[in-house]
């Protein structure tokens, strides 16, 4: 009995050893799933049971870097990683029946792949990697990855600029298939990407992100609208940089020139210290130009800022010009004033005496038969003494009238009439521009 038992038991286990095998092989799998060979219609033909169904295509994109920004051509270029995972419906395996194989990896040639496009997109083809392999898993999930250095085309909001916050659109979408077709999606959310992004971002430049956050919407171009998945990223710039080389010593200049109404105009120094840092700011002007592009519709604030300080420093300059010139009118005429006195003073000494000459010598024979009178001498000096005193005094009178500083006065009255418009017109501008800048900040 016991024997008899022996040999069935023998039985069972030959028999269940001959029975079929489980393939743990890829090569098997692949057999399996007809992608040993060139299958056509796994490439050209979108992979569903019934084709009214669409295939649901998942976009996440991961922000790896932000290069550029170009203000002037108006275009961001930056660095992502794209996910993409579909579902193919006759790519699917039981996992059992091949010894647990939970996913294989595929040429990215004999699977249909999405034709998703970036519709921003300027960038030229060489700048693109994709990945040649796509990775199936057995319930027929597949996923691939690409990564590309982008240029894609933003309208930039300079208005706060070097303080703005820009906000960029990144759109997916097939561009051969209408929303029936082909459903565009997204399958983390914008905090999770915007999360994963700061973590593997290798360099912002003068820029850092905020957040990515995503919008379903349909692009409608013909009768079939097409789905597509829109990435908004918000990045900030960082304004350091330009408030020390640009809007710091654009007030300091400013400063200077207010301190400048404090040289003397006598030393002849102050109009060239305006116009040297008049030129100082025209300097600034031009690595300005050359930031902002000249397309928009409304100025920056830094713009106004600049334009509003050169105005300042240009009137001053003029009101320089024309107190110059009154303090030089002035001398000009005092001087000229004090040479005709001179000339007619020694004309009009110089006549008396010739007349006084004349005189001794017409009486010089009569002196010599008459007697000297000295009270006579005394009269004649005396009245010579007082003719001179007189011209003097009618000198001075002129000099007084013609050359008095009456222009100096009026150059100094101008001076500082100009000076406390100018002060309370820079305090009232600073305080506009903060004001607009807080309330474009916070709008």
């Amino acid at each position: 009995m016991a024997a008899l038992r022996l040999l069935l038991l023998l039985l069972t286990a030959g028999g269940a050893s001959g029975g079929p095998q489980p393939d743990c092989s890829y090569l098997g799998l692949l057999k399996h799933l007809q992608l040993d060979s060139a299958s056509h219609h796994l490439t050209v033909t979108r992979p569903v049971q019934n084709w009214t169904r669409p295939t649901y295509v998942w976009v996440d994109m991961l922000l790896y870097s932000i290069l550029q920004v170009d203000e002037k051509v108006q275009t961001v270029t930056s660095h992502i990683w794209r996910y993409m995972t579909w579902t193919g419906e006759f790519l699917s395996w039981n996992s059992t029946e091949f010894c647990g194989i939970p996913y294989v990896i595929v040429p990215a040639s004999s699977v249909w792949i999405p034709d998703v496009s970036i519709l921003e997109d300027v960038s030229d083809t060489g700048s693109t990697y994709r990945s040649p392999v796509v990775k199936l898993y057995s319930n027929g999930f597949m996923s691939t990855y690409s990564r590309q250095r982008l240029t894609t085309t933003c309208h930039l909001k300079l208005r706060l600029f070097p303080f703005d916050t820009q906000r960029c659109n990144i759109t997916f979408l097939s561009m051969s298939s209408g929303e029936d077709a082909v459903h565009m999606g997204a399958f983390n959310n914008g905090s999770a990407l915007t999360k994963f992004s700061e973590q593997v971002m290798v360099t912002q430049g003068e820029w850092q992100l905020r957040k990515m956050e995503i919008v379903h919407d349909r692009l409608r171009t013909g009768e079939t609208p097409l789905s597509e998945v829109v990435y908004m990223v918000t990045v900030v710039r960082k304004p350091m940089l330009y408030v020390i080389n640009l809007i710091v010593p654009l007030f300091a200049l400013l400063l200077l020139d207010v301190a400048s109404f404090f040289i003397h105009e006598a030393r002849g120094e102050k109009l060239s210290f305006k116009v040297t840092v008049l030129l100082s700011i025209s300097v600034l002007l031009l690595i300005l130009k050359d930031m902002l592009p000249s397309t928009e519709d409304q100025l920056p604030m830094i713009a106004n800022y600049c334009v509003a300080i050169f105005g300042f420093v240009g009137f001053s300059v003029l009101e320089a010009i024309l107190v110059s010139h009154l303090i030089d009118l002035d001398g000009y005429f005092g001087r000229k004033a004090q040479r005709s006195a001179q000339k007619q003073k020694q004309q009009e000494a110089g006549g008396p005496k010739a007349a006084a000459g004349e005189e001794k010598a017409q009486v010089k024979p009569d002196q010599s038969l008459l007697p000297l009178n000295p009270s006579s001498s005394r009269d004649l000096l005396q009245q010579i003494l007082e003719a001179v005193t007189s011209l003097r005094k009618e000198a001075d009178r002129r000099i007084r009238e013609q050359g008095d500083g009456s222009y100096r006065r009026v150059a100094e009255i101008i001076d500082t009439v100009f000076f406390s418009l100018y002060f309370i017109g820079i305090v009232v501008f600073l305080s506009y521009m903060y004001s607009v800048w807080i309330y474009y900040v916070f709008q």
